[in-house]
């Protein structure tokens, strides 16, 4: 907001947009004196305004064209800016206090008594939403008024140009509904207007009635306009409170239009007459002449006023503390009727002197530099308007928001996320969200898995990219395409951590490596089971004796042993247990001997099972005596060779089943580690790897929108490698996207 002094000298129009009238005054303000250069009014033609509030938008935008008109055409120049008022039906206010502090000391600015104040409004309007009961209606803060100062705690009439620490304010704000305060501008805006400055009409009015040196004084300002009462209240040098009612000088000439069967306006005109003169003639709706007097008018308007001027006096009591006030200024026509000052001082309980109209003597400190000015009760609010925008800056701004016009309180910071919270846009569009996260338990304790991010909204400010807080301008077009949700969580059982670590045992002296299982809600599941919500999951960390056995595809025998004691087959094998048992006598009397003909893959890998067979026999051979052990080995091995040629195998030399015994080891489940793109990985369950299976171990997008345009590179030790050409421990494995030409 600029200061006082930068807009000294500054040409400000001001419309009063009244409901029976609209009177337009300019001038500027100089040396503390406000200079009217040029002042218009014109009544509408239909009654297109009711109690304040605009009821026929194209005919109150036509009357205000012609204002503005017959006022460019008195000054010379063209008006494209207004300063406007606003009454209505439905006023609110909140007071409240707002305090902000600074690192040290420092001189108080003028912006920094506009922040303050605009803090407080703020404030006042969050205060204002949270205890709103109208939800189908929005308001929107249409004036404020700083009631009083703090300085480092201490009251103070002025901060500009102290020092202070702390500054603070308490601060009254008023609100009205949307309907009346969006009414206003489109008006303005047909006329090709450009609002800049809202205030509320007793905001403006006590600008001038009321000056500042009377503020220490109780007292009330009432301004009775043709469809509304505007009250505010002053005590202790400030205003404390503002008020408003729909009755005023209207209700009084639709008396009259019932009584003397006349069109509006002759009515009007007949109020109007019966202060100056005693007998008033006039033509009704028949064409017929017709008079009446003074008197007669007078007590017709009676029952009306004493029902006005109590209306006016209760609202005055319940404003001020439940109290009267010492002294009451009445403006604006409609309390220009006879009896009306009496009235609300019977009814406020004050003597009448202490209720009087106000007009050419409040405006001591305003200079007319024009012939035959208009000096009234009806010109303070006008006047008042244009000095309200020299004390306060609250412009509304227009901008478009996904095709909706959407009405911002300007406080000089709008960023497109107000323009969102104004149109109530809904927060978790504006941000990505994740997908569905997955919620479980293992082993009793729960566990999320998040889903995967969502894509961001994409906002434009007028065709270009913006983000929640690019700054935005009255007529900015805001288009905000809503945020995405990412895909929910998804989890395979066997990418738990916990199942990744095999449980090593030791089975006839060689070691082991067991996968761990899972048992999902009381069923064992394998590896590729997909985990849903409310899942319960129980990892198993032991076998028993019986389920090693059959996992390694080998007879149980006699002289069970767990950890050399002595089990049973149901007896639970932990991590590093060792297990032992006699084979020998299982496999002389071919337990597994009598296995059907096969094709060759079945044969192949009945083999394999038959050297995991041979591996455990050659174990527990080893933990015999050395020449035992070597008879009793060669013994094993030529029954292990018999088993396999059951199997369709062709008849093997000795010396071929023993080479198999001594490659046994990599047919069983082993770990294999190697390091992939720098990193060392360790693969897990598996007897024998191939180069495709890496792609489990790491994260790797194989999808279209990866490969787009790109080949994939696979290297191992240096050369290109083939997916299924098998690994070896240490191997260096290079995986990545090329582009290509």
């Amino acid at each position: 907001m600029e200061g006082v002094k930068e807009k000294q000298g500054q040409l400000v129009f001001g419309l009063d947009i009244g409901t029976r009238s609209i009177v337009g005054t300019v001038g500027y303000l100089n040396g503390g004196k406000f200079h009217v250069l040029a002042q218009r009014s014109r009544e509408h033609e239909t009654r297109a305004m009711l109690d304040g509030q605009i009821h026929d938008i194209g005919k109150v935008g036509e009357t205000i064209s012609r204002v503005k008109e017959q006022l460019e055409e008195d000054l010379g120049r063209e008006l494209t800016e207004v300063c406007i008022a606003a009454a209505g039906r439905v006023l609110r206010t909140v007071t409240t206090y707002v305090e902000h502090s600074f690192e040290s000391d420092r001189e108080i600015t003028q912006e920094d008594v506009y922040s303050l104040c605009t803090m407080g409004v703020e404030k006042a309007y969050e205060e204002f939403q949270n205890s709103n009961t109208d939800t189908d209606m929005k308001f929107y803060c249409v004036g404020y008024t700083a009631m009083r100062y703090y300085m480092n705690g201490y009251q103070m009439g002025n901060l500009e140009g102290h020092k202070a620490k702390t500054i603070a304010v308490d601060l009254i704000a008023t609100f009205l509904p949307d309907d009346v305060v969006d009414g206003l501008y489109k008006a303005v805006e047909l006329a090709g207007l450009h609002v800049a400055n809202l205030t509320l009409e007793p905001i403006a009015a006590i600008q001038v009635a009321i000056p500042e040196k009377f503020r220490m004084l109780n007292m009330a300002l009432v301004d009775v306009g043709a469809g509304t009462s505007d009250i505010s209240i002053t005590k202790e040098g400030t205003i404390t409170a503002y008020g408003m009612i729909p009755v005023a000088g209207d209700s009084l000439t639709d008396i009259l239009v019932q009584h003397c069967l006349v069109e509006f306006e002759m009515a009007e005109q007949i109020k109007r007459k019966c202060r100056t003169q005693e007998t008033i003639e006039y033509e009704d709706i028949m064409g017929l002449p017709q008079t009446i007097k003074a008197d007669e008018v007078l007590e017709l308007l009676d029952s009306e006023i004493e029902r006005m001027t109590q209306l006016v006096s209760d609202t005055i009591k319940e404003l001020n503390g439940d109290k009267p006030v010492s002294a009451v200024f009445v403006v604006g026509g409609g309390g220009m009727v006879p009896g009306y000052t009496e009235k609300l001082a019977e009814k406020l309980g004050i003597v009448k002197e202490r209720v009087a109209i106000r007009g050419q003597e409040v405006m001591q400190s305003i200079v007319f530099e024009l012939e035959n000015a208009r000096k009234d009760a009806m010109m303070v609010t006008p006047i008042g308007i244009c000095l309200s925008y020299y004390v306060q800056s609250n412009n509304f701004i227009f901008v478009e928001f996904n095709g909706e016009r959407v009405k911002l309180y300007d406080n000089g910071k709008l960023s497109v996320t107000d323009a969102a919270m104004q149109m109530q846009f809904p927060n978790d569009q504006l941000f990505p969200r994740k997908g569905e996260a997955l919620l479980f338990t293992i082993n009793g304790k729960t566990r999320m898995v998040r889903g995967e991010q969502g894509e961001a909204a994409v906002i434009r400010v007028n065709g270009n990219e913006a983000d929640m807080y690019t700054r935005v301008h009255n007529g900015d077009r805001i288009v905000v395409t809503p945020s995405t949700e990412g895909e929910p969580a998804v989890l395979e059982i066997g990418k738990l951590p916990e199942l990744g670590d095999a449980l090593q045992v030791y089975v006839n002296g060689r070691q082991i490596s067991l996968p761990k299982t899972a048992e999902v809600n009381g069923h064992r599941e394998n590896e590729f089971y997909r985990i849903r919500s409310n899942d319960d999951i129980r990892i198993q960390n032991s076998y028993t004796v019986k389920e090693i056995a059959e996992f390694l595809d080998v007879p149980l025998g006699e002289d069970i042993k767990v950890n050399d004691t002595a089990a049973r087959p149901d007896t639970r094998v932990y991590e590093h247990f060792t297990v032992s048992w006699n084979m020998e006598k299982a496999l002389a009397q071919g337990t597994y001997a009598d296995l059907p003909d096969a094709d060759m893959e079945e044969n192949a890998h009945r083999e394999g099972s038959v050297m995991q067979k041979a591996e455990i026999v050659a174990g527990e051979a080893g933990k015999k005596q050395e020449t035992e052990n070597a008879r009793e080995g060669v013994s094993l091995i030529q029954k292990a060779e018999t088993v396999a040629g059951e199997a369709g195998k062709d008849q093997e030399t000795q010396t071929a089943a023993a080479d198999r015994t001594d490659d046994v080891t990599t047919q069983l489940p082993h770990p294999l580690t190697v390091i992939v793109n720098h990193t060392s990985i360790t693969m897990q369950g598996k007897a024998s790897y191939v180069f495709v299976d890496v792609f489990d171990y790491i994260d790797f997008d194989l999808g279209t929108s990866a490969s787009a345009g790109r080949s994939i590179v696979t290297n191992l030790n240096g050369r290109p490698a083939q997916y299924m050409e098998p690994l070896s421990e240490g191997d260096v494995i290079e995986i990545y996207w090329k582009n290509m030409r």
